[in-house]
Order: structure tokens, then sequence, then C-alpha cells
């Protein structure tokens, strides 16, 4: 037995990915993933596809210059040294509900937490990702600027979510613009104006606030997480090593000691 099989035999190995297809859910205002074949066996002997899609689909990682433009790091720049990592995983699963703000203080309650950490949060709201594309995408959990402040002062590696943005949804542009509607409904559920929660000036500090300073996030986190709790483990994120790419669908691992 190599090194090599001898380390990973001491690990239990869970895939945080979902699957990729054609229903792969993009962002919303993100069109969807085209995939047609190219060549046939009938006419070259061989099987070959053609896919078109968004980076912004299925589990995915953004890089800093998604939000920042092309002269901030793309994907290729990232070392794998800090996409792969010791991870906290936190279960709020059992109290993160619609619209739930995602404090700190949630983490910390449920795992322990060291500055440089991979953090991933595990909302359950992966289980909507096939069901309800609408709670799944409109209606989950997030953080508000405290967290983004308390992400930036851990200096994590980057922050894993099993939902569809690492910003809470009213707390973005998208979602308010889309569907206005549902902003009265949380204004209904919260007690509050949006205005008074996400003033409009602040919104997306989960990209604002930690893209400058290379904390990124991966969004779509799923597959076994369901598997999981809250936890100390390692978790490594594999995407392409994309030139000039501002995002790249990967394939999330965690790596748990028997």
């Amino acid at each position: 037995m190599t090194k090599l099989e001898t380390l990973i035999d001491d690990y239990l190995i869970f895939d945080l990915t979902h699957e990729f297809s054609l229903n792969s859910l993009p962002f919303m205002g993100y069109p969807s993933p085209e995939i047609k074949w190219i060549k046939r066996q009938t006419s070259e002997g061989v099987y070959a596809q053609l896919i078109t899609t968004p980076l912004h689909v299925g589990t995915h990682i953004d890089a800093p210059s998604h939000w920042l433009g092309p002269s901030a790091k793309d994907m290729a720049s990232i070392p794998l040294s800090r996409l792969i990592g010791p991870a906290a995983i936190a279960d709020l699963s059992d109290i993160a509900d619609d619209w739930f703000i995602i404090k700190p203080k949630h983490i910390l309650e449920r795992v322990e937490v060291r500055e440089g950490d991979i953090l991933i949060i595990k909302t359950g709201y992966y289980k909507y990702y096939k069901t309800d594309e609408v709670r799944y995408m409109c209606m989950h959990p997030g953080p508000d600027r405290e967290f983004a402040e308390w992400c930036l002062k851990m200096n994590f590696r980057w922050i894993g979510v099993d939902c569809a943005s690492a910003d809470h949804p009213m707390n973005t542009r998208a979602i308010p613009t889309f569907r206005p509607e549902l902003v009265k409904k949380f204004e209904e559920k919260i007690g509050k104006k949006l205005e008074e929660i996400f003033p409009r000036d602040q919104v997306h500090p989960m990209h604002d606030l930690l893209f400058p300073h290379d904390i990124i996030h991966a969004e779509n986190v799923g597959g076994e997480i369901d598997k999981l709790g809250s936890i100390r483990c390692i978790v490594g994120a594999f995407p392409w090593k994309f030139v000039n790419g501002e995002a790249s669908i990967c394939r999330i691992v965690a790596f748990v000691k028997r």
C-alpha cells in the first residue's frame, strides 16, 4: 500500500457536490446549461458532447474577479493550498428557516472555528435544490454585514453554503428586483422594513467586503452534506485551473478522520 493509499484509508470521504445536468440551477437571471451531442457512434465511431453553460450554476466557486473585474485574481490564480485545508462545518439546519439571518454566534455555538479555516454552512436548504426552486433560490437563510465582518476578521480560506447565494437573498440586488412580491412577505415575517434590516446601499457584503481580501465562496454545496453534522474535518474544492475564469463549476469533498 502506498503512502497516499494509507492516508486516504484514514479518512471517510464525503462528496458535497450536486450532480451536474441540464436541470442544474443557475443563479437568478443566468441562462440554464445546454448539453448536446456533437458526435455519434453511427457517423464518427465515438460519442462526444458540447456544453454551453454559465459558471454560476450547480456547485461552483467564485474567484475574486467575479466581483472585482479582470484585474483581480482569476480561478487559475488560486492555489490548491487555499482551496484545501482545515474546515469547520456548522449544521444550522434545526434552526434555519425561511429568510433566517445568520449571525457569528450561530456558528460558534455549533462548532469550533479557527482563524484561517474553510467554513461550510449547512442550512438544510440543499434539500430544496430539486424540489422547490423558489424557496431554494429566493427564501434561503443567509448572513448580514456583521457576519461578513466576522469572516474578514477570521481570515477564512473560503466559505461554502448549501444554498443559492452566500449573501442573504434579501441582501442582494437580484431577489428584490426579480421578485418584489417576496419583499412584502419577508417584511411581514421579520416585522421590519427591508431597508431597516438590509440597507440598499450596503447589499452583497459577502462579496463586497470579502472578495477584495481573496476570501471567496462556494455556492450550491450539496451531495452528501446530509450525512454530516457540525464537525471539524478537512475540505477541498477542486475547480478548473481556468485562466481569466471568474468562477468555476467544481467538486467539493470533505475528508473526515475515521
